[in-house]
């Protein structure tokens, strides 16, 4: 399923800290809005399964990519950077560049909180264009928006601003959903989000 999916999966790395949900939840949200699957490593629970050797599998599975390297800086309690966000860019790079032919036309969107910051961390992917979201979830919305109408090519994208608009009518619906799912807000795994998304989504066409 997820190989038929090629052209419409979207591969999203980002970092898993409670300080990032909100970003999380309107990047998920907005892929979906879009007519796209947005797909990483929060989708599966499995011990018996290697994370890494998973992110390789969804990514030879994903025509797009977003990475957002914001978080790639010095954690308070370790004194040292995390680096998961750039490495997963860097394979998600070299399958295009080494991969199958269906991979070499792969895009990607690398998302940061200010435009230049990688200047100072990852030079080496001077030349791509970074889109700084400065941690607003409103401001990601509009980035992927716009790239995906661009690098899919489709005709059928609504504007930034409907999508915006839908985006906080169901965050005003959730926890209403959650309600009668018995389920509380906080405790909402990524599956749990992302059902309640496409479920929001086929009820308010």
């Amino acid at each position: 399923m997820a190989s038929i999916n090629y052209t419409r999966n979207v591969f999203i790395n980002f970092p898993f800290d409670p300080e990032y949900l909100q970003l999380r939840n309107a990047i998920v949200f907005v892929i979906f809005h879009c007519e796209f699957i947005p797909r990483c490593a929060l989708e599966e629970d499995d011990s018996g399964v290697v994370r890494f050797e998973m992110i390789q599998n969804i990514i030879s599975e994903c025509k797009f990519s977003i990475h957002d390297i914001s978080r790639t800086q010095l954690d308070e309690d370790t004194g040292l950077p995390r680096f998961n966000m750039p490495l997963e860019l860097g394979v998600f790079l070299g399958a295009k560049r080494f991969g199958h032919k269906k991979h070499k036309d792969k895009k990607c969107l690398i998302l940061d909180k200010e435009k230049y910051r990688y200047q100072s961390f990852i030079s080496d992917i001077a030349g791509h264009e970074i889109r700084p979201h400065s941690n607003n979830p409103e401001e990601a919305i509009k980035h992927i928006r716009n790239w995906l109408n661009t690098a899919s090519g489709r005709k059928t994208i609504p504007g930034g601003r409907k999508i915006l608009g839908r985006y906080r009518l169901f965050k005003t619906d959730l926890p209403e959903m959650c309600q009668s799912e018995s389920v509380e807000l906080d405790e909402l795994t990524y599956n749990d989000y992302t059902n309640f998304i496409e479920l929001w989504l086929k009820g308010n066409i």
